[in-house]
């Protein structure tokens, strides 16, 4: 940084301490001052750094100049792609990823340091932005409001790059009218220990359930261990009666095939693979088609054919590879706006299922209580418990808290050796501004007289995201988030 005297002066001459930051007279380039031993009331300061600014390149793209900080900063350390390889990633891909992305607020998810580093979700726009990203204000179920953006074109999506965005988190609105979506999303989420072959196996069912309700699917890999398929709707209804639809969906495939297929909704009681119907709720995104995932291969978010969904391994869809791919055979969605369908027929699925006593499911926890919604309890923490549930450990880093687990194990292999997969329960947790795990397991297949007691968290290491604020502060947030969330 650079220093001005008022007046021109320097300051009487006293030595200047080891790494001290030196200033300089304007008016007397040649004279610098040493050491006043304080900074005197006439200093102005200037934010000129005396440090190399750093590294920055111009791309022109669509007409557009769009400057990538960091070009060469390591974004996938195993892998070793850089910021400038996820920029030029989606370059190649802009016409799919647009397709999915496009013309929708998202959300940034942003990884500045990296996989490895520590991410956030980011829902307001930057302030500092180019006049040519275009932005849309979103309200929320808490009652707040944000500025999303919404890509229009590739230099669109070079920007959200250069921010370490890796993934697209487009809402399914447009931004023209963003009360009725135009995409019904069914979201393949398979528990632990449950193989890949087995998500195909319901993937199958989901493309026959979807036949016989006269309904479009478009598969694709999540990037991650599920799979995703997208129905494109005609914007006829609200986000309720999308997310009842999607509901009632979620449990036909599950009445066609209960020993693989879930739809409940509480961790400690699914199987096999839930299909999370709450995807559709309104304020709720999923990584789009060719997202790059945040894994050390840079796996990315494959858009398929239902041809290619037997066949097809996860693994083989990276940042590397899936340009070449895009070049050869183009978007495999390409036809998906040309194929909007109607709800009728779920919706109606969905009223003969509460004649039937069959209503609503839970909603995540931040939404208000909604009408016919069912206890917002965990089955293990309502007054008898259905499922024996202890805790293991809480922690900023999901392998800390891993460690934890093989920790425990050691010290209760009798109990550990009766656990199944789907037994050790993996939640990923947010609060006020960041993000961290916690392990619980499900004692339920472990005989009464081993199940071992709740003991003392390892780790305990759950971000403390009130450190700092005045206590007083803090519970009045709280009280206005709790009164938000029941007004809806």
């Amino acid at each position: 940084m650079r220093a001005r005297v008022s007046d021109g002066s320097a300051e009487p001459v006293r030595p200047w301490p080891s790494g001290a930051i030196r200033l300089q007279c304007p008016d007397a380039p040649n004279r610098v001052p040493e050491w006043p031993g304080r900074f005197p009331r006439n200093f102005r300061w200037q934010a000129d750094r005396l440090m190399p600014r750093a590294e920055q390149q111009l791309l022109a793209v669509d007409g557009r100049e769009v400057a990538i900080s960091n070009p060469h900063k390591v974004l996938f350390p195993e892998a070793g792609y850089t910021k400038l390889d996820l920029v030029r990633y989606y370059l190649a891909v802009s016409g799919g990823a647009l397709r999915a992305a496009g013309g929708r607020p998202n959300v940034l998810v942003r990884y500045p340091n990296g996989i490895n580093g520590e991410f956030f979700y980011q829902k307001r726009a930057p302030e500092s932005r180019p006049s040519w990203i275009e932005v849309v204000s979103l309200r929320f179920p808490s009652g707040r409001s944000a500025e999303e953006v919404v890509p229009r074109d590739a230099a669109a999506l070079a920007w959200m790059a250069n921010l370490a965005c890796l993934e697209l988190h487009p809402h399914p609105v447009r931004a023209e009218d963003l009360d009725h979506p135009d995409e019904l999303r069914v979201d393949l989420d398979p528990v632990p220990g449950v193989e890949w072959s087995q998500v195909q196996e319901v993937a199958r069912v989901v493309r026959a359930t979807l036949d016989d309700f006269g309904l479009v699917g478009w598969p694709k890999t999540s990037g991650s261990r599920g799979m995703h398929v997208y129905v494109r709707i005609e914007q006829a209804w609200v986000f309720g009666e999308v997310r009842r639809a999607a509901l009632a969906f979620a449990r036909e495939v599950e009445r066609r095939m209960p020993a693989l297929a879930t739809s409940k909704w509480w961790k400690e009681e699914r199987h096999g693979v839930f299909l999370d119907y709450n995807q559709n709720a309104k304020d709720r995104t999923i990584a789009a088609a060719y997202s790059v995932r945040p894994k050390p291969d840079a796996r990315v978010s494959a858009p398929l054919t239902w041809t290619e969904v037997d066949d097809c391994d996860p693994r083989d869809f990276t940042l590397a590879t899936m340009p070449a791919r895009f070049a050869k055979l183009g978007d495999r969605h390409a036809g998906m706006d040309g194929e909007r369908c109607s709800l009728e027929n779920l919706l109606e699925l969905s009223a003969r299922h509460e004649r039937e006593g069959l209503g609503d499911a839970p909603w995540p926890p931040h939404y208000k209580k909604q009408a016919g919604e069912p206890a917002r309890v965990q089955p293990s923490k309502r007054r008898v418990a259905k499922h024996p549930l202890i805790e293991i450990g809480r922690s900023r880093k999901k392998e800390d808290v891993l460690a934890g687990l093989e920790r425990w194990r050691a010290r209760h292999p009798k109990a550990a050796e009766h656990l199944e997969p789907a037994d050790v329960l993996i939640d990923a947790m947010r609060g006020r501004h960041s993000t961290w795990t916690r392990i619980r397991v499900n004692l339920q297949h472990v005989p009464v007289e081993a199940r071992p007691d709740q003991e003392a968290l390892d780790p305990d290491d759950e971000p403390n995201d009130w450190a700092g604020v005045d206590p007083e502060a803090a519970a009045e947030w709280r009280r206005t988030h709790r009164r938000r969330r029941r007004e809806g």
